[in-house]
């Protein structure tokens, strides 16, 4: 092969992530935040993948868009919608990326290496060496030399280049005994859609078609007849091809063919016999993307393959290190044409919420130092259709990035983490991940400290449950002027205090498009403070203003206290407010990434 003329920098790095979407994003900040030196590789200008400005898909979860309160993912994704709040209040989805921008060029550790495509892999007895990328705005080959890497890339580059086992399509209902997967396997798989988003003006705005628009002459003409078409905000998301084609190798045709269904729908509702025309006639096309979201290509072949019955069952996982709550909703093949065929575009099969996903569905044996996770982690068809939604994939990214730094600091493969899993899923808890079933440990000092509150019951401060489970609020209600001590028997030396606050985990609080976002948690503490009892007089060791996020793991060093109390001074509008974890000196606070 000729030598390149063009110029080569490597990186040497402990960690590097491959994919800048909301997995990889989440992953490369939870590891340079736990010490690893990081590289992200993004294709993309802009990082957040599906969720970007360029494609435009909201990001769902556990809580299915708001509507099962209490169960959608923090750590590392609400943080990034609180400041999402805090930057971006006009709801844009260009600001929404920026923010993300902004998230990875301010942690150190890390470095995002953007507009750069993975196209070879290094490889010595079965491990990763290096990865090499062209950077097309630079005219620069990236090699990575790292001792891990995670694929993170939607498309699972990192399979082919490394050999690893992987599959596309639908496994038999035999093979894992699941009774919505097809009689026989085949290679069919989701598709993927394209977004538009319309504004209304102050007077009419005329849709000129273009020659290639496919004509839908009557509302019934589309999968959803009149209704799923009727807001006329953004287009629908059964506008989707790709299932019965290639969903990698076919993305640059089933663009066009998609084009022109989706102009089609704008035109049909616009210039045709639309039953809502009328509505339309102010409205016009703000925001056309280009880049597809996709839903399914390769899935990686783990250490283990989630599948439909551990969804179904909540099946309990030692290696539990994130978790999933979304229906099961497996799309059908032929996407936008199904319904035309006498078929559903796409069917919500019933799942719980939550249940766990394990550490083993984002490793395999083939290649040792490798990671995967999004959807292209180690799941069947059947069980992605649930776990392929955004927040799912934040929280893998979340727990991938916190292995890879804890391996790297063990210096071991990500399959022995499998003798360290109380460190590992203690370590998500610190940084406010949640696992289900699974609680903190509470610190010796914090368990047998009395305390007391000016109102109300103190004690589930230290349950080691951060959240709402089912009925049982696990919190502290307090309302502006309320406080809650801990005094000791004997006076301690203080290291650290950490909180977890009230965001309004029982609303909506996500960004779903242009203009189109959930309001700021008016609970949310804005002024609080710590104080500390010495010699009998307290003093102000923290005070906090313009509060804006949820989770505080605070620094405070201090000898001969003899107690600590948090007073909330402040919400940002509520009349009350949670707090669902006070702890001192806590148990975990050696697993905390957070200054």
């Amino acid at each position: 092969m000729k030598k390149s003329p063009f110029l080569r920098v490597e990186h040497d790095v402990d960690f590097c992530v491959v994919g800048g979407g909301m997995t990889g994003l989440c992953a490369a900040l939870a590891a340079a935040r736990r010490g690893a030196k990081t590289v992200l590789i993004q294709d993309r200008p802009v990082l957040g993948g599906n969720a970007s400005s360029e494609v435009g898909v909201h990001v769902l979860g556990a809580d299915r868009g708001g509507h099962l309160p209490h169960l959608r993912e923090t750590g590392v994704l609400e943080e990034l919608r609180l400041r999402n709040h805090e930057r971006n209040p006009q709801a844009s989805l260009e600001m929404w990326s920026l923010v993300l921008y902004d998230a990875a060029r301010t942690q150190p550790n890390l470095e995002v290496l953007y507009n750069c495509t993975v196209l070879d892999a290094e490889m010595a007895e079965q491990r990763i060496q290096s990865v090499t990328g062209w950077q097309m705005t630079t005219q620069t080959w990236h090699e990575v030399r790292a001792r891990l890497f995670a694929d993170c890339s939607g498309d699972a580059v990192l399979a082919p280049l490394t050999e690893s086992p992987f599959r596309m399509g639908r496994e038999s209902e035999a093979e894992f005994g699941e009774s919505i997967a097809p009689e026989q396997a085949d290679d069919k798989t989701m598709g993927m859609s394209y977004c538009y988003f319309a504004r209304e003006h102050d007077r009419a705005m005329p849709f000129k078609a273009f020659s290639w628009t496919r004509k839908f002459s009557k509302c019934d003409d589309l999968p959803w007849g009149a209704g799923d078409h009727a807001d006329l905000i953004y287009s629908p998301w059964w506008c989707e091809l790709g299932g019965e084609d290639h969903s990698i190798h076919d993305t640059e045709r089933l663009r066009d063919r998609l084009f022109e269904i989706t102009f089609g729908i704008w035109d049909h509702i616009k210039n045709l016999s639309c039953e809502h025309r009328e509505r339309a006639t102010n409205r016009a096309l703000e925001q056309v993307k280009f880049i597809p979201g996709k839903r399914e290509s390769r899935r990686y072949e783990g250490d283990y393959m989630l599948c439909q019955g551990d969804i179904e069952s909540q099946r309990k996982f030692p290696d539990e290190v994130a978790y999933g709550g979304w229906t099961m909703d497996d799309h059908h093949p032929a996407g936008f044409e199904a319904a035309a065929r006498g078929f559903p575009c796409t069917i919500h099969h019933a799942a719980p919420s939550p249940y766990g996903i394990p550490l083993r569905c984002f490793y395999g044996k083939h290649v040792p130092n490798l990671m995967f996770g999004g959807r292209i982690g180690s799941f069947t068809h059947a069980a992605l259709s649930s776990t392929r939604v955004m927040g799912t994939c934040s929280s893998m990214g979340q727990a991938i990035g916190t292995a890879a730094a804890l391996a790297v600091r063990r210096q071991i493969e990500p399959h022995g983490l499998q003798a360290h899993l109380e460190e590992l899923q203690q370590m998500l808890l610190a940084d406010d991940a949640y696992l289900p079933g699974v609680g903190q440990e509470i610190s010796t000092l914090t368990s047998e400290a009395e305390l007391s509150a000016s109102t109300g019951n103190p004690e589930p401060v230290r349950d080691g449950i951060n959240r709402q489970v089912g009925d049982d609020p696990h919190c502290w209600v307090a309302a502006p002027g309320d406080v809650i001590t801990y005094r000791f028997k004997k006076a301690i030396q203080l290291d650290s205090v950490f909180l977890v606050l009230d965001s309004a985990m029982e609303t909506n609080i996500a960004l779903k498009g242009p203009g189109m976002m959930g309001p700021f948690p008016k609970v949310m503490p804005k002024v609080f403070r710590i104080e500390i009892e010495r010699n009998g007089e307290w003093e102000i060791a923290v005070r906090m203003e313009d509060n804006r996020q949820r989770h505080h793991s605070l620094k405070i060093s201090a000898a001969g206290v003899s107690g600590v109390r948090f007073t909330l001074e402040e919400t940002w509008g509520g009349t009350e407010s949670r707090v669902y974890a006070f702890q001192i000196n806590p148990a975990f606070s050696k697993f905390s990434s957070l200054p």
